[in-house]
């Protein structure tokens, strides 16, 4: 028999037609067991001998009836609860299975329960006068089925979103109902990275958001194509279209609001007391509206990557990931995973002494900690002191436990980090700030002790608390300090990560900047600034070639003068001071030789 009864495209059975099915399938064998009783009848009134042969055969031939029809119930089992199973698992292999082993049975002849075909009056003794109570107890059975088949409360209903969502998860916003994401793309979300209401935003602005970023991503694509037709050289000058786009982007910057009126700060301030931090802060009228909408495309795009992270089931949401750390009297909040022990990592919180960097489980315990603890700067040699800014150099061979314990706390802040527990071959400069309370941690950089590539710094970390204060130029600042008084040429370690290559391609700006302001020749060498400024020259060229200061004409590369560059440099440096620089004469140390 075909397989009639199949399952839609979603994994779901059309219930009526299943049952319009099973009530004819149930009809035909009341027929043939009708007509199974008679011919039994006939064979009990016929007593001629003659007639036997023929009676038999008529038997025979009802018997196979019989089985088959009975064999056909058995089939009509077969066949619909292994499409039950196909609607769960999404695979019609059992199905097609038990159907062709029901249509093979049904092409040989009937058995008997020895396993033999029916060859001789005994085996006809089968459809004896004694089974009629089986064709009675068959009767009820098929009544029964005949009125389960319309009762499909035991049948799973439809489903309708996707299989890969879990609806025992949602949002942990307040009042979020997990549907809309932040993308536009998905019908739910079940983080606050997806949640469009805690960016304060709702699910049908952020498809129209959607639809606007991809007829961007068209348009872009489309120009792309044009400027692929220009004649490609090594030095290329910006296009028209480059042009007016940077002129367009530098007036929306021009137009934005200098700062916030009084009703607009009243609204902020109501929005923020009634949500706390359970909804992203307003952010209309405090940048451009330009780099509001960058910032926003950014949020989309690492959404978006994480959904597809969580799908392919490399994350899973709130399971040993630490959300938030308690550090000195700040709330920090994490932005990678770290491999704590799990006992600590499925807690979400953890409490950490800024001094020790020890991790604990509770309050109360860093509380009895920290009434202990002596610990009132990091451990090793401080080797610079200028003002309230010192840096310690601590060997991972002497202070293992602490290199491991910072190595731990710097991998919820960097993506690349990979180094946590083999730390005996690194030394850690460790910056801190004081009061009198003793000496914060601000950041670290760590490096090889014998680099074989000359490499300055392996991992590079300013803590999240003192970001976008000057704090990651003084640390590479006082990496090439080292580098000078070890009169050798240095280059971080590759690969950076985002934060660490805006960092580095900053400071590379303002070194190659400065020294071109002191520079009074006709003439300049790449191996001269290198030298001077301990900057490999890989880095050096890569940093004048995106200032488009290196051309090259008549056979030689020529370094260009740009005053304009220079004179921002300059007007900056005014305004920003020398609060945050190294001073080299502040520096006691001396190379460490070789271990």
């Amino acid at each position: 028999m075909p397989r009639t009864a199949g399952s839609s495209s979603d994994g779901t059975e059309d219930s009526d037609f299943s049952a319009d099915l099973e009530h004819t399938e149930v009809s035909e064998s009341a027929h043939r067991r009708s007509s199974t009783r008679l011919t039994r009848a006939s064979l009990r009134l016929s007593q001629s001998s003659q007639a036997a042969a023929a009676v038999a055969a008529s038997v025979f031939s009802s018997g196979r009836r019989v089985t088959r029809s009975q064999q056909g119930a058995t089939n009509t089992t077969a066949k619909r609860y292994p499409l039950r199973q196909s609607r769960s698992s999404g695979s019609d292999t059992e199905a097609n299975v038990d159907l062709k082993q029901g249509a093979d049975r049904d092409e040989t002849p009937p058995r008997t329960p020895t396993g033999n075909a029916p060859s001789s009056e005994s085996d006809i003794e089968v459809s004896s006068p004694s089974n009629d109570l089986e064709d009675e107890r068959l009767a009820k059975e098929l009544s029964l089925k005949e009125a389960a088949a319309h009762d499909l409360s035991h049948r799973p209903k439809r489903r309708r979103f996707h299989e890969s969502y879990n609806f025992n998860m949602k949002c942990p916003t307040p009042g979020c109902n997990s549907l809309g994401h932040l993308t536009g793309r998905h019908e739910r979300h079940f983080s606050i990275s997806g949640c469009p209401l805690y960016h304060n935003l709702s699910a049908d602005e952020c498809k129209g958001k959607a639809s606007t970023r991809d007829k961007q991503a068209e348009e872009r694509t489309l120009s792309h194509r044009q400027d692929e037709n220009r004649h490609s050289t090594r030095n290329q000058a910006p296009s028209d279209r480059q042009l007016r786009y940077k002129e367009k982007v530098t007036e929306l910057r021009r137009k934005r609001n200098s700062g916030l009126n009084k009703e607009q700060k009243e609204k902020y301030m109501e929005h923020r007391q009634s949500h706390g931090t359970s909804r992203e802060p307003l952010l209309e009228n405090i940048t451009s509206d330009y780099d509001l909408e960058l910032f926003r495309k950014a949020q989309a795009r690492a959404s978006d990557d994480l959904e597809k992270l969580r799908l392919a089931g490399q994350v899973s949401e709130g399971s040993n990931m630490i959300k938030t750390i308690v550090f000195g009297r700040y709330e920090l909040d994490t932005w990678y995973h770290s491999p704590y022990p799990e006992e600590y990592a499925r807690l979400g919180r953890l409490y950490m002494c800024e001094f020790c960097l020890k991790y604990m489980k509770s309050q109360t315990i860093l509380r009895r900690h920290m009434a202990k603890c002596v610990w009132k700067h990091p451990p090793g040699d401080e080797i610079y002191r200028k003002g309230n800014i010192s840096v310690f150099e601590v060997d991972g061979k002497k202070n293992k436990i602490y290199c491991q314990n910072l190595c731990l706390l710097a991998k919820l802040f960097l993506d690349h980090k990979t180094l946590y527990y083999d730390v005996e071959p690194f030394l850690f400069y460790v910056m801190t700030e004081a009061d009198n309370t003793g000496c914060h941690l601000v950041g670290y950089f760590s490096k090889e002790k014998n680099s074989f590539l000359n490499y300055n710094v392996s991992c590079i970390l300013t803590m999240p608390q003192y970001m976008r204060q000057g704090y990651g130029k003084m640390l590479i600042d006082f990496s090439y300090l080292l580098s000078k008084v070890e009169e050798k040429v240095g280059s971080p370690e590759r690969p950076l990560s985002d934060l660490g290559l805006i960092s580095y391609r900053s400071y590379w700006k303002e070194v190659l900047l400065r020294y071109l302001n002191n520079f009074q020749g006709k003439e300049i060498s790449i191996k001269e600034i290198s030298q001077e400024t301990a900057v490999n020259p890989v880095d050096i060229v890569s940093t004048l070639q995106s200032l488009q200061m290196l051309k090259y004409w008549k056979g030689k590369h020529l370094v260009l003068k740009r005053q304009d560059l220079i004179d921002d440099w300059k007007a900056k440096e005014t305004k920003r001071g020398n609060s945050k620089t190294i001073d080299p004469t502040a520096l006691k140390w001396t190379p460490p030789k070789g271990t």
